[in-house]
């Protein structure tokens, strides 16, 4: 009986362990779409592009940051042109870079405002 006892409380300890890696490799990403109206100012797109660029090295919660351009064949964007993924590490550290006084900033900087944004947030799932 001892024996029975001492396997279930190991495995349980091992489930346990196991399910707290899970965990703490799960990332929250935040994925922002731009679709500008025909004839914006390339000057002003890229001075958007390195604003939010530079984000990643102004508020900490941002665990890491990747950007590009559409190059599908499908033509299945709907007039997004430019994607941001942000990640973050807990929905509280997305909620801070929300309200972040540099993210506000950037926010501001959307003057003339894009023609389509898209934002869409998601646990990754591996």
């Amino acid at each position: 009986m001892k024996k029975l006892l001492l396997i279930t409380l190991i495995l349980l300890s091992i489930h346990t362990v196991n399910a707290q890696q899970g965990k703490q490799k799960q990332v929250l990403r935040h994925v922002v779409m731009f679709g500008w109206k025909e004839g914006t100012d390339a000057a002003y797109i890229t001075k958007v592009v390195t604003a939010l660029s530079d984000l990643k090295h102004k508020i900490p919660t941002i665990k890491s940051f990747e950007w590009g351009t559409n190059k599908s064949p499908e033509n299945l964007n709907n007039g997004l042109t430019h994607c941001f993924i942000l990640t973050f590490s807990s929905e509280s550290d997305r909620d801070a870079y929300l309200i972040h006084p540099d993210h506000k900033a950037f926010v501001a900087l959307l003057n003339p405002a894009p023609e389509k944004v898209t934002v869409f947030d998601y646990w990754a799932n591996k």
